[in-house]
């Protein structure tokens, strides 16, 4: 079993990025009978899916999570929907800033993640880990890249299931400021219940074949 890890570099004025931070060194531990990818992806509409287009038709992994930050959100969201849409008042990081436009011309309006949401939900709250569906991913490039894993997905018949978590603040990022976060560590170990989520779901359903 395969499974990539995507999460996001720099943006703003942020000097870190939970999303790169927690699990850039995932590829290090060791879950049974699983490999871990991760790579880190730029703050900007167009490169990004060209490299999430990429890097599924290259690995073409099992389970593709994508990670991202939701600075302001007070628990870890694992987003339900991904809508064919960049739209920004902010520019990414090279500058562009989209106006309704499609990420796909010729994508349908929306997808719905494909990996067990409700499962990995309960699997965090049972790690005592504060954890909601959400139902919005937003249009800024989480949504971007969310939508493009599916799409890429269902275009080329991959074998690829996609889901997005959005994660709140890292603590070292809010010392200046009165909004949620949580320390790097308890992120860290939300990650790992959702990967185990995601092998758990790979077993049960080999098991059925």
């Amino acid at each position: 079993m395969k499974v990539l890890l995507t999460g996001f570099d720099i943006f703003k004025k942020e000097k870190k990025n939970p999303s790169w931070e927690a699990i850039k060194d995932m590829e290090d531990i060791y879950f049974e009978g699983t490999e871990i990818v991760t790579r880190k992806l730029p703050v900007e509409f167009k490169k990004a899916i060209e490299i999430v287009s990429d890097l599924l038709l290259g690995i073409k992994p099992d389970f593709y999570i994508a990670f991202g930050l939701a600075g302001g959100r007070t628990t870890i969201t694992v987003e339900r929907v991904a809508i064919n849409i960049m739209d920004s008042k902010a520019p990414d990081n090279s500058g562009y800033t989209p106006d309704d436009e499609p990420i796909f011309e010729d994508g349908p309006t929306a997808y719905f993640s494909t990996v067990p949401i409700k499962k990995i939900i309960t699997n965090l709250h049972n790690e005592g880990i504060p954890a909601l569906i959400s139902n919005s991913a937003g249009t800024y490039v989480c949504n971007t890249v969310f939508y493009t894993g599916l799409y890429i997905s269902e275009k080329y018949e991959l074998p690829t299931r996609v889901g997005f978590v959005h994660l709140p603040y890292q603590s070292d990022q809010v010392l200046d400021k009165n909004v949620p976060s949580y320390p790097i560590e308890f992120i860290k170990k939300a990650i790992k219940v959702v990967i185990k989520s995601l092998i758990s779901e790979y077993n049960e359903q080999n098991q059925q074949k």
